[in-house]
């Protein structure tokens, strides 16, 4: 009897942690909406993209740090490139929007990082893991239809810019 009750409650414990569980997004997964602050103040919802642009999101671990500063760098300086293609783009980080404000404008960038600093953002993409306080570098491509193109996790800091127009090439992005 105690082996039942014990194996019943193991079973219904491991169901309750399955259906809290944060699946991950797979391509073709409508893209989770967000309302984030950016570092130029305007508020950006990925709902507002939806049949318009294609969204493209990388999303870096802490402002003012070796490697986040190389990739926001790379996706300044090919930002031309970028502009291309039919297209947001963001960095988004889950710092306060202060910091990220002061960070884009110490890299005079030229588009904005979005602020996630509740994380829920970052938790509903699967790049925050347990208890973790930032969220995974990896590059979110969503779709004009605002289904999920790409989550790209191995990125490459210095030349990031340049990964993220080719991979909008091999997407087929549209191009402006």
């Amino acid at each position: 009897m105690k082996k039942t009750l014990l194996s019943a409650g193991l079973l219904l414990g491991m169901a309750l942690f399955a259906g809290n569980a944060q699946a991950d997004l797979e391509v073709g997964d409508d893209a989770p909406d967000f309302s984030l602050k950016g570092s130029d103040g305007e508020t950006y919802k990925l709902s507002d993209f939806k049949g318009k642009q294609a969204v493209v999101v990388a999303w870096f671990p802490k402002a003012f740090t070796g490697g986040c500063t190389a990739e926001c760098k790379s996706l300044r300086e090919h930002g031309e490139t970028l502009r291309k293609f039919d297209v947001a783009h963001f960095a988004a980080s889950c710092d306060e929007e202060e910091l990220n404000e002061k960070f884009a404008e110490s890299l005079d960038l030229d588009y904005p990082i979005l602020s996630d600093p509740t994380r829920e953002t970052a938790k509903a993409y699967g790049l925050i893991k347990g208890d973790k306080k930032n969220a995974s570098r990896a590059t979110v491509y969503v779709g004009k239809d605002g289904k999920i193109l790409l989550i790209e996790k191995s990125v490459k800091t210095g030349t990031h810019g340049e990964q993220v127009a080719a991979t909008l090439e091999e997407l087929d992005v549209d191009k402006k």
